[in-house]
């Protein structure tokens, strides 16, 4: 990625997720809650709940808090009744915006969406616009500094679809959504810890933004990021400092 530090712009979106911590078990919460409904209580048999309990216990959160998260997803407590939704646009300089959602309110949550597009610069498209400029995968962010063949051949032989180095010496490990719990515990046996793991859509090609539309595009997706149906905000938008 000629001009652009893929390890600064990940240290950066780091940095702003640690500043809304309560946001994000929040977020957490909701997500374990669905996954429970979905797929049972049980993260053994239950892929999707098991990363969202790691994710839970990464961010410290009280076993207490998991447990009754559970409970609610499972129907054992009274909770709120939970609907996926995944809202697609476009930014400034035409990048790619994914929004998922997690909400009681359809209604509610595209008419919010709607509104943050639109005050910010940006258009709410049609389901499936943007969608193909994204791949579903886990990605697993490591800094500079690692010995790349160490690192691929550990990667590889656990069950990641590929490797990639980046110009500014950080690397990404790349899996199926399927493989992302083994490939992360047999990197982790081999004392490889990534500075981020997650499953998420990664941009297939990136826009770089500098200047204002930078700072523009940063406040559309702050503003995205900060409505409370919101889960997670993808997009192909680099922002240049």
């Amino acid at each position: 990625m000629a001009g652009h530090s893929k390890w600064a712009n990940i240290q950066h979106r780091k940095g702003r997720q640690d500043a809304k911590r309560s946001a994000a078990f929040s977020r957490v919460v909701r997500e374990i809650t669905v996954a429970a409904k979905m797929g049972g209580v049980d993260p053994a048999f239950n892929p999707r709940l098991r990363l969202a309990v790691d994710k839970a216990k990464e961010q410290n959160m009280p076993k207490d808090k998991i447990e009754h998260a559970i409970k609610k997803g499972s129907g054992e407590l009274e909770g709120v009744d939970y609907v996926e939704a995944r809202y697609e646009g476009y930014g400034i300089g035409g990048a790619a915006v994914m929004v998922d959602c997690l909400t009681d309110n359809k209604t509610r949550a595209v008419a919010e969406v709607r509104h943050v597009f639109s005050k910010h610069g940006g258009n709410l498209g049609t389901d499936g616009c943007v969608a193909f400029q994204f791949k579903h995968c886990g990605q697993f962010i490591f800094a500079p500094g690692l010995d790349e063949a160490r690192l691929m051949d550990a990667a590889i032989e656990a069950g990641a679809e590929d490797v990639l180095a980046n110009d500014d010496g950080s690397f990404e490990v790349l899996t199926s959504p399927g493989d992302f719990i083994a490939v992360k515990g047999a990197l982790a046996a081999l004392g490889f810890q990534p500075d981020l793991g997650e499953i998420t859509m990664r941009a297939e090609a990136e826009t770089s933004l500098t200047g204002e539309e930078a700072v523009k595009m940063q406040r559309l997706l702050d503003a995205l990021d900060a409505l409370d149906d919101v889960q997670a905000v993808y997009t192909t938008a680099v922002i240049e400092e």
